[in-house]
């Protein structure tokens, strides 16, 4: 028998209806030689400090370096501890059972490293020698799951992409844990989540926050000349700016008063707008979600969703890119958009004879091409989906078409002394620009309709006015341009091919980066105002702390993506990584514990050991680990301010608080008080005796 291990049950049933597994069991499908079975994502994960004997956030058990790390199943919080997951524990069991029995496993995880690591962490959790092939396919359609089957790979080819995986996943636990430890240990109060990706990329966020807080701006003015030729009219800006109304009024009326304007140079130009590269997911998401407002997760999650319905191809892909063979299918795929409404016209129009070849390249693919459409073309999919699977094929479309052509005008005139310039762009060939007809964003002074000028001609002064204008700061970041800040490790780069050649070196992966950016809004570092992402108080009290620290160096974590991809190729080796992850765990837990947050410290001594009392947003405890003393903030659905906390804590009793709500509806007031174990109960204070009203004297 053999064994076939998917990411995921439902892609476990695509490849059970392709290899005629039919009859469903408890956790797998059975049939012709094979058992199909499945993981839920990661069922099996690294240990957390406590399996080594470490408890508590301790400075002297700082840095964790574990001389070898211990796979648990997946836990579950369950109270205040940590269990195994049954579910995930019930699986591992099936998954045991089967491997032992398996004459060779077929790993169909996902073509990638988590799908690797995912694989690989069952396998050694399980002690499992059964020898193994890979499943390396791009696309779930029949075609591609039946080719993928006959073309199984050796599982030791993919030795090397293991090691990245396994090497990623022990360099985040290692600077997560001693970084957040430290600084949780150096603030004496709250959870302070950092991370070797998730610090760097909310340090890009702050940054360009503050800066754009503390941008001063600066007023200057421009004439804005009014004139024509041949009864067509257009403006034309002045090239200098002046820093005060009354110089620009000066000019000005210079200006009206030399009553003509004479056209100095002129410059005509052919622009040839090359077609765009497919996408990868970080160019899908970012395009997302500056046309559509979709968060980066929301884009990977309908991908993703595309993906197992057979609509597009692997989403998870780092490539824009596709190979030469590949590129074969390309006519095929543009043939059957020739069915698909939107984009039937323009697909029937191409010439397939002579694509474009800016996205076909051997030597730019590592695991899986550039995003495509498969052959399967959808019917019906709800408004999101439409949309992102249109950007797909029209970008498909866009990418093998030819380019736009733009006769670009550049005009400089002159009146008074003072220079004016205009510019005009006319569209000669759509080219690729036709797919989805969106207008092109120009900036104003490039959107003006010239007619037909040439050096030397004077013109007439129709009108002159000036326009006050301010510096503007760079805008806060969205998702799509933190999205690009992360692909280049913070460097500011508009050329795609430039772009292209930083990836190996960005923050995080295509994979991974939205998961990074909602963990921000999960710790709530990070909230949403309409589309720019904005730091919250906690969120820039962190950054205040490791702004100069090593944790939050981005371009350093670049390097070790780059090493990481480095290791996937063979080109280093995994000890030699873990060994600098380290050295630098080392360097920020020590850096981290000479910190401190402003306002953390608590002047609220415990009434049980005498260290001070951290308060969390729904508790207050000790900072001691060995008190653990505890008070939670919300008694009885009233949440108690930080005074009245203080005071039940100092003085083991609060005065009358207000507002305690009863369980059958309803509110009470109650002072709290702290009994002999520390715990909080109700004092209800006597109630006055009614007065008596007066009695009326009989006279």
């Amino acid at each position: 028998m053999q064994v076939i291990i998917a990411e995921k049950p439902s892609v476990a049933r695509e490849i059970a209806a392709i290899v005629g597994a039919t009859n469903r069991k408890d956790g797998f499908i059975e049939g012709n030689g094979y058992a199909v079975t499945w993981a839920f994502g990661h069922l099996v994960g690294l240990a957390m400090p406590q399996q080594y004997g470490i408890a508590g956030f301790r400075r002297e058990n700082l840095p964790i370096l574990p001389s070898s790390f211990i796979l648990l199943p997946r836990q579950v919080r369950e109270g205040k501890e940590y269990k195994a997951d049954p579910g995930v524990v019930k699986q591992l069991g099936i998954l045991r059972e089967l491997f032992g029995m398996a004459e060779r496993i077929i790993v169909a995880t996902d073509a990638g490293r988590e799908g690797e690591l995912i694989f690989r962490y069952i396998y050694s959790y399980l002690e499992c020698r059964t020898p193994f092939v890979r499943l390396w396919i791009s696309s779930l359609t029949d075609r591609a799951i039946r080719e993928g089957l006959q073309h199984l790979r050796p599982g030791n080819e993919y030795d090397n992409l293991y090691l990245s995986a396994k090497a990623r996943s022990e360099a985040d636990w290692i600077v997560g844990i001693n970084a957040s430890q430290a600084l949780a240990v150096a603030a004496g109060r709250g959870v302070w989540s950092l991370g070797r990706v998730q610090t760097p990329t909310l340090a890009i966020i702050c940054s360009r926050y503050l800066e754009n807080k503390a941008f001063k701006p600066a007023t200057y003015f421009r004439l804005k000349l009014s004139t024509a030729k041949e009864g067509t009219e257009f403006t034309v800006l002045s090239t200098e700016k002046f820093d005060g109304r009354e110089k620009a009024e000066a000019a000005r009326a210079e200006v009206i008063g030399a009553r003509t304007v004479r056209v100095v140079n002129v410059e005509r130009k052919e622009a040839r707008e090359q077609p765009p590269l497919l996408y990868d997911l970080t160019t899908l998401q970012k395009e997302a979600n500056s046309r559509y407002g979709f968060s980066a997760e929301k884009t990977l999650d309908i991908a993703q969703s595309l993906y197992e319905k057979k609509f597009i191809t692997y989403p998870r892909t780092g490539s824009r890119y596709i190979s030469e063979d590949v590129a074969e299918e390309i006519p095929a795929l543009i043939g059957n958009m020739t069915r698909y409404p939107r984009f039937a016209e323009y697909a029937g129009r191409m010439d397939t004879a002579s694509l474009s070849r800016r996205s076909v390249d051997n030597e730019k693919i590592a695991d899986h091409h550039a995003l495509l459409p498969t052959e399967n073309l959808p019917s019906e999919l709800d408004a999101d989906h439409r949309i992102v699977y249109e950007m797909v094929a029209g970008r498909m479309l866009e990418t093998f078409s030819g380019a736009c052509v733009k006769e670009n005008t550049s005009l400089t005139l002159q009146s008074a002394g003072h220079d004016f310039t205009a510019r005009g762009s006319i569209m000669v060939e759509t080219g690729w620009r036709a797919v989805l007809n969106e207008p092109v964003e120009e900036k104003e002074e490039d959107m003006t309709l010239l007619p037909d000028i040439v050096q030397g001609d004077e013109l007439p002064v129709k009108g002159c006015g000036t326009e006050q204008k301010q510096t503007r700061p760079r805008p806060l970041h969205t998702e799509s341009s933190l999205l690009a800040a992360m692909e280049t490790a913070g460097r500011e780069l508009s050329d795609e091919a430039e772009r292209e050649a930083m990836k190996d070196a960005g923050i995080g992966t295509p994979a991974t980066r939205a998961a990074i950016i909602e963990t921000l809004f999960a710790r709530e570092y990070v909230r949403r105002e309409k589309k720019s992402l904005v730091p919250t108080d906690k969120g820039l009290a962190v950054y205040a702390v490791v702004r100069d620290k090593k944790i939050a160096d981005v371009a350093m974590t670049g390097g070790w993506e780059l090493a990481l991809s480095k290791i996937a190729t063979g080109e280093m080796d995994a000890p030699t990584f873990h060994r600098g992850i380290e050295v630098f765990a080392s360097q920020i837990a020590k850096e981290l514990l000479e910190a401190r947050i402003d306002g953390a410290e608590s002047d609220t001594a415990c009434p049980r050991c005498g260290r001070p009392v951290v308060f969390y947003p729904k508790l207050a405890k000790c900072q001691n680990p060995d008190c653990g003393l505890t008070v939670w903030r919300t008694v009885a659905r009233k949440e108690l301010t930080d005074k009245q906390l203080a005071e039940l804590l100092t003085k083991g009793k609060t005065g009358t608080i207000r507002g305690f709500v009863k369980n059958g509806g309803g509110t009470f007031d109650a002072a709290l008080t702290l009994d002999d174990q520390f715990k909080t109960s109700f004092v209800f204070e006597p109630r006055d005796t009614p007065r008596q009203g007066k009695r009326n004297k009989r006279k």
